[in-house]
């Protein structure tokens, strides 16, 4: 499989589950980079970028709650930067879906220039109040139904 982007531990924030998550969307762009190199089709492309908004928002969520529940003094700029990516890729996904545009490398490139300079900046950012706040690598299962 042709990779846009190859996980590697630079991007890994240290805690497990945000890795994982993290991991999980450079596998859906990478899914879809495939599907456009492959010529699935434009069908294929928007579902798959359907997928990457919906995990994203899960993602997003589950960022967002750790930051309300351990006090991330970033949590507002943090959140704004989630909701002006979500706006674009939304608007992105509108103009597929009426025909005003296709996925293309262009919007690829755009995605992992974003996800990484997010991962590598504002994500690795948060880290350390984080830990400092009693997080564990690993979180806690008794942590997730807070998230939601």
């Amino acid at each position: 499989m042709d990779k846009l982007l190859e996980w590697s531990d630079e991007l890994s924030v240290g805690i497990e589950e945000i890795d994982r998550q993290h991991q999980a969307l450079v596998d859906i762009l990478n899914e879809l980079h495939n599907g456009i190199v492959q010529k699935r089709g434009s069908e294929a492309c928007r579902t798959i970028l359907g997928e990457l908004i919906e995990y994203t928002r899960v993602h997003f969520t589950v960022e967002e709650s750790l930051f309300r529940i351990l006090a991330y003094p970033g949590y507002t700029i943090h959140k704004q930067e989630h909701e002006k990516l979500l706006e674009q890729i939304i608007g992105f996904q509108k103009k597929i879906q009426s025909g005003q545009a296709s996925v293309t490398f262009e919007l690829l490139h755009f995605l992992r220039n974003w996800l990484t300079h997010h991962i590598l900046g504002t994500d690795k950012a948060y880290v350390p109040h984080l830990l400092a706040k009693g997080i564990e690598r690993e979180l806690p299962k008794k942590m997730f139904w807070k998230l939601w």
